[in-house]
């Protein structure tokens, strides 16, 4: 789903509740909102309220881990793919189409995710598919060494190769993983019942009207960046292309 059109329905959703709380307490018998009856009110959507808290903060520790663990795994697989490079340089020429290709591969890695070179967008599925790097892994495994020096070169760079090829997965195993949907499902009910609540225990006026607006829009833009950071390699907080960048200018020298 569009992670803009997931924050315009659950804004539509809190402040039509605001809304509808404020049109449903003008049918309402005088004594359904008594001084008792507000205080009820009060008590129970103040529960409802702290458990509404508790599972935002759930949703955004949960999106800032799923983020700094993308960003993680992008920065070592790039180190460990300028590593990989240097062991190659110091096998010999012989590794030249594999240096090639590993530097075809990083590019096409800011093709596909960040949407580098390209006329369309980022895929948000770009971990899919078999890695360039084991086009690498292939060559690699074509080389016969002459001398120890370079049997000992050549195990380090399949090893060094085979975590870049890990983490390609690991990177691709978290995209599937998805986001909570029901758990955001529940959250945002929890939170129309609050607002229509607001909606119903306000007063009628212009201001009250203006400040459940904003305060709807605030609520829905903290979703929107909660399920915008859940996608950490598409959308408006993105994991920077800024090591890919770094480790083309290091690869081939």
């Amino acid at each position: 789903m569009d992670i803009l059109a997931v924050g315009a329905i659950v804004f539509a959703c809190l402040f039509g509740g605001a809304i509808l709380g404020m049109l449903l307490s003008l049918a309402l018998p005088e004594h359904h909102l008594s001084s008792d009856s507000r205080d009820a009110i009060k008590l129970a959507t103040a529960t409802v309220a702290t458990l509404a808290a508790l599972a935002l903060g759930l949703l955004v520790a949960s999106a800032k881990t799923s983020f700094d663990t993308a960003d993680t795994q992008l920065r070592t697989s790039v180190a460990r793919t300028v590593l990989l490079d240097r062991a190659l340089a110091h096998y010999g020429p012989e590794t030249q189409v594999a240096r090639a290709l590993l530097r075809q591969a990083v590019e096409a890695q800011l093709r596909r995710v960040w949407g580098e070179g390209r006329t369309d967008s980022a895929n948000p599925n770009a971990y899919g598919g078999d890695p360039e790097i084991e086009l690498v892994q292939d060559k690699l495994r074509a080389l016969a060494p002459q001398t120890e020096a370079q049997r000992g070169l050549l195990a380090s760079a399949l090893q060094i190769s085979g975590d870049v090829a890990e983490a390609h997965w690991l990177l691709f195993a978290r995209n599937e993983a998805g986001f909570p949907w029901p758990f955001l499902t529940i959250l945002v009910a929890w939170l129309v019942m609050l607002f229509f609540s607001f909606g119903l225990l306000a007063p009628h006026n212009a201001t009250v009207l203006c400040i459940l607006f904003l305060c709807s829009l605030s609520v829905a833009s903290a979703v929107f960046l909660v399920v915008d950071m859940e996608h950490p390699f598409y959308g408006f907080v993105q994991v920077s292309s800024a090591p890919l960048h770094d480790a083309l200018g290091q690869l081939g020298r």
